[in-house]
């Protein structure tokens, strides 16, 4: 579950940019197409905070949709699953959006 070392990955980013601090809140985003999943997240996020700054902290996460661009016939389109073909059935896609994963913002007490 690599979702663990992400959370624990979380924790060690915040608590060395605000060492000391109480945090309250945690907003991350995650997209589509990153290959996490959000929920897994949220049960590995109260393991890695435990006896940290971020101890009881909320957590949230805000998914972003996939869109993608075909590049045979320059379509934008959101993908129904991880696999992106075009509508077209093209698998020359660029992903536009949907990839992030990143923390938004932190709240201190």
């Amino acid at each position: 579950m690599h979702e663990l070392a992400i959370a624990e990955s979380v924790v060690d980013t915040v608590t060395q940019r605000l060492p000391g601090a109480k945090v309250t809140c945690v907003r991350l985003e995650i997209g589509a197409l990153s290959g996490v999943v959000p929920d897994s997240i949220r049960f590995c996020f109260d393991l890695a905070t435990e006896g940290t700054g971020l101890e009881g902290a909320a957590l949230e996460i805000t998914e972003p949709p996939a869109r993608c661009r075909c590049r045979a016939c320059g379509a934008e389109f959101q993908p129904g699953s991880p696999v992106v073909l075009c509508p077209c059935r093209s698998a020359d896609v660029a992903v536009l959006a949907g990839e992030e994963l990143k923390i938004l913002s932190v709240q201190v007490a």
